[in-house]
């Protein structure tokens, strides 16, 4: 039996309702959402240890479903965190260097992570550019997803529900589940 967790990232300010990670949230009963002190001013600091904490305390093996700033705090978990990731949907990764506010999380970590990844970007982010965030899916060895005029990938581009986004964490939880029986797969989903 392979049950997975599934914790969610914000990003800097939060993902408010409305919001795809939100309404996911509210699907998914067995997903966690890691709640920052400061949504404002991020240090990396605080925003890597809450989130290497909420994944060291996963009942199962872990699926992230990270946005914007919250993709880069994922990938500046120490080593004893991402062991126990299995997968990871990185959507809209920020680039901490265009704002000074974020500007603590640069340099992103340009090394290969340990599990399987999927950046999903947009042609027109105005947070971070399209041909930045294919460089990110390089250097992570990510699989890359490039949307046409997707903006941010949040609530202000039009993005509620993003079917397209939850059939790509499901093919994540998928594959941290190989071998599960169905019967569970459904309690888990």
């Amino acid at each position: 039996m392979n049950p997975t967790s599934i914790i969610i990232v914000p990003g800097w300010r939060d993902s408010g309702p409305g919001h795809w990670q939100s309404l996911w949230a509210q699907r998914m009963p067995q997903a966690v959402r890691v709640v920052q002190d400061d949504w404002i001013t991020p240090t990396r600091s605080a925003w890597v240890g809450r989130l290497e904490q909420t994944v060291m305390e996963a009942p199962y093996p872990v699926v992230i479903v990270a946005h914007s700033l919250g993709c880069i705090a994922t990938t500046h978990m120490r080593s004893e965190a991402a062991e126990r990731v299995q997968g990871a949907l990185l959507v809209a990764p920020a680039d901490p260097e265009r704002r000074a506010v974020l500007s603590d999380f640069a340099p992103v970590p340009h090394a290969a992570l340990p599990y399987r990844s999927i950046v999903v970007a947009s042609g027109n982010d105005p947070y971070c550019t399209i041909r930045l965030a294919n460089a990110y899916a390089r250097a992570w060895g990510s699989e890359f997803v490039r949307l046409q005029k997707a903006g941010h990938i949040n609530v202000e581009s039009g993005h509620g529900e993003w079917p397209l986004g939850f059939a790509l964490l499901q093919s994540l939880v998928g594959d941290a589940r190989q071998g599960m029986p169905e019967t569970e797969m459904a309690s888990q989903v």
